[in-house]
């Protein structure tokens, strides 16, 4: 009863006549029973239990990528069986609508028709006229209030169009249906099983005079029963999958593959694997962004669009030679390199902070890649990137190529830090002598997250850990001695490993101020807040967002730094935030001058300030020290310098860094980005063409691999809210996800 209801959705009232017979027994005798009906009909309860062989699957509905057909799945597949009512009737199946719709060609359609389709002996019965579809929740032939059908004269824009709907019926309903014919004239599929008892078939042919695609012949719905369980659908392919994707890769290009996938399988029932998932994002973003083997072509004319736009630009393009058969193809080149910045970017950095963050974050789409990104950091704690640069990967190198460009055209000035991780790359480009980031020209420092990553692969235990970190972050040699001494006590052989690096390069107190209290590189920071996506994009696109990205933030912190002028301010939020706290925590001390210049003095703490302290403390305004560290690490008053101000009844702005003040930071974002010129205005270019390095494509077969070393700065803050891992939505787990409860489609008609 099930199954003829799930096959003819057409018929709002089922009715089922049950026929009772005389049964013998073993016994020779006769179970005599009086004629008997029982019917059930069904429109108001929902069927609460199904075979299992073809388990009860409802959709939610959802809009269709295709606007000229929509299929509805709300018709009677979810009406309910009552149980207990009586009808003296039969069951009558009628035909299936659709089935026999006659062939009608339009007289400028040029198309003719097959001799023989196989299996298709006798199934013409003759068919009205045609009617147009009319988009969405269009009705079937027979007009009633079931399941969308197609429907002959039915229209599509394009071949892409047509098939995309042919698909998505197929997928909706969970059968299966193969391709007889196909070209750029034609499109004929039928049914997987067309001549076992189900007559489905479509036909669609090119209308060359209109450019449209039209439905030429359809026998319809399926007839056919589910034959096997599957999680996955033939028809779900990476076309279609894009095509529903799209709007969220609009949104964000950086959405997560599980997340893709997860909602690929919510919307149409059945989950398809991971590749095929990534394919069908990488499509949506060529799409959406341009081709990724042309993206690279584009670089040329992009390099000679941005120097018109912004005279100034910084824009290095580096190739390598194609040869093919061993011949050099001069109409071709492999791109190898690119290095960009632009003239705000390069004036901004001398108002910033005079250190500077590298790092490298590999590229995610179709071609493998890394990109290398410096940033800078201004008086009021945001961060700038000031210079890119895309290469094949982190090596000696292409390291060298960066910073070597980077020291030549955007930060020239003497004794700055370079704070980077341990890669024996980025050391070899540093220590080379012709680099010009040897000392006393500059200076090089490690980032202590990554050192505390290589320790724990060594160490385990997060006390450990943590032992290391505190003393990289003591701004006193005391106090480094301090947290050093636990540390021995826990392990020599971790003292050991620490003492193999110079103090210089991983701690605070010997960096003689340089780090303005920087102990880390902030790249993740940068990605995610300012290029958020752009690893996700073709070549091309991805350094056009950077100039879009770069306009945006100079317009929206310089809009902060104009603001904050005008209420007559002279420093940053930052610093004034750091002021008021240091000078509440100075109201505990007791004070003594031991000059008649006011400038050599010694602070008591009457009640200790932190988890270390000495207790008593030397200050000295004239050389802006003191004890604590803090007043020449981080270039400010510490609360023992405000203390000795308030004392002496001397000011503390005096004795703060130029860096913070309001005037250095306007300075930064005062030169904006130029809107850029339109593309068709841009000088031609007459060399070889650009194509991506054929080493650099990404495997074409099984699950992309993933480019990220995970180590212990991969570990989840036990402080962090706890997402779903299918929708990836904070407040609830994957197993009271809203979506965790969607069955998944049959082999079976829907």
């Amino acid at each position: 009863m099930y199954l003829c209801r799930r096959q003819f959705p057409e018929v709002r009232t089922p009715e089922l006549l049950a026929k009772l017979v005389d049964v013998v027994s073993s016994s020779g005798g006769s179970n005599r029973n009086a004629n008997t009906i029982a019917t059930v009909a069904g429109s108001s309860s929902r069927l609460a239990v199904a075979s299992s062989s073809v388990p009860v699957y409802e959709p939610a509905i959802q809009p269709v990528a295709s606007p000229s057909f929509a299929v509805d799945l709300s018709g009677n597949v979810g009406d309910e069986v009552r149980y207990g009512e009586h009808h003296l009737t039969e069951l009558r199946c009628p035909t299936p609508a659709g089935v026999g719709e006659g062939l009608f060609d339009d007289p400028d359609d040029d198309d003719v028709e097959p001799d023989m389709i196989a299996d298709d002996s006798g199934d013409d019965l003759g068919a009205s006229h045609p009617r147009r579809a009319t988009g969405f929740g269009a009705r079937d032939t027979e007009g009633s209030a079931g399941m969308t059908e197609f429907q002959v004269g039915q229209q599509f824009q394009d071949k892409d169009e047509a098939l995309l709907s042919v698909k998505t019926y197929s997928i909706r309903r969970g059968v299966q249906y193969k391709v007889v014919e196909s070209n750029y004239r034609r499109y004929v599929g039928k049914c997987s099983e067309f001549g076992n008892g189900c007559t489905w078939l479509i036909r669609l042919s090119l209308r060359q005079r209109k450019g449209i695609w039209e439905v030429k012949r359809y026998n319809g719905p399926h007839t056919c029963l589910a034959t096997s369980i599957s999680s996955d659908h033939r028809s779900l392919d990476y076309h279609v999958i894009a095509t529903f994707i799209m709007p969220i890769i609009r949104a964000d290009a950086s959405v997560n593959i599980k997340v893709l996938l997860n909602a690929t399988a919510a919307h149409f029932g059945f989950r398809p694997t991971y590749r095929r998932v990534w394919m069908a994002k990488q499509k949506a973003v060529a799409i959406i962004y341009g081709d990724w083997d042309e993206s690279y072509n584009e670089l040329p004319r992009w390099v000679l669009g941005v120097q018109l736009t912004m005279p100034g630009t910084v824009a290095v393009l580096r190739t390598c030679p194609v040869r093919v058969g061993g011949q050099l193809d001069e109409s071709q080149a492999n791109f190898h390199r690119l290095f960009w910045t632009f003239p705000p970017c390069i004036e901004a950095f001398h108002h910033c902070k005079p250190l500077v963050s590298i790092d490298g974050t590999h590229l995610y789409g179709k071609y493998e890649g890394t990109l290398l990104v410096t940033i800078a950091q201004d008086g009021n704690s945001n961060i700038l990137p000031v210079a890119f640069a895309l290469v094949e990967s982190e090596n000696a190198e292409s390291w060298s190529f960066f910073l070597s460009h980077l020291r030549q055209h955007v930060t020239p000035q003497p004794g700055l830090l370079v704070i980077s991780d341990r890669h024996n790359g980025i050391k070899a480009a540093l220590e080379a002598p012709d680099g010009g980031w040897l000392p006393p020209a500059a200076y090089r420092a490690f980032c202590i997250g990554h050192v505390a990553a290589n320790f724990a692969l060594t160490f385990k235990g997060k006390d450990a850990r943590r032992l290391l970190v505190n003393a990289a972050y003591a701004k006193t040699e005391v106090e480094f001695d301090y947290w050093f001494d636990i540390l021995r006590s826990e392990n020599l052989a971790m003292c050991d490993w620490a003492n193999r690096i110079e103090y210089s390069l991983w701690t605070q107190y010997c960096d003689e101020g340089r780090r303005f209290g920087h102990m880390t590189t902030n790249i993740s920071e940068c990605v995610n807040s300012i290029l958020k996506g752009v690893r996700n994009l073709p070549v091309c696109s991805l350094v056009k967002a950077t100039y879009a990205r770069l306009a945006e933030l100079f317009v929206r912190k310089g809009r902060e730094a104009e603001a904050q002028l005008g209420t007559r301010q002279q420093f940053s939020q930052y610093l004034v935030k750091c002021i008021e706290a240091n000078l509440k925590t100075a109201r505990c001390f007791t004070v003594t001058v031991y000059d008649r210049d006011n400038s050599e003095y010694t602070v008591a703490e009457t009640t200790p300030t932190g988890s270390f302290s000495l207790g008593s403390y030397r200050v000295s305004l004239a050389s802006q020290t003191c004890d604590c560290g803090y007043f020449q690490a981080l270039h400010f008053p510490c609360p023992h310098a405000l203390a000795c101000c308030a004392y002496s009844r001397l000011t503390w702005q005096p004795y703060v860094h130029q860096v913070y003040c309001l005037s250095s930071i306007f300075d930064v974002y005062q030169i904006g980005i130029t809107p850029p010129i339109p593309e068709d205005f841009w000088p031609p270019y007459d060399g070889p063409t650009v194509i991506p390095n054929p080493n650099m494509r990404r495997a074409r077969e099984g699950r992309p691999r993933s480019t990220r070393i995970r180590t212990n700065m991969d570990d989840a803050d036990p402080n962090r809210p706890k997402r779903c891992g299918l929708c990836r939505q904070p407040g609830h787990t994957r197993r009271s996800c809203p979506q965790a409860g969607r069955p998944t489609h049959t082999g079976g008609n829907k």
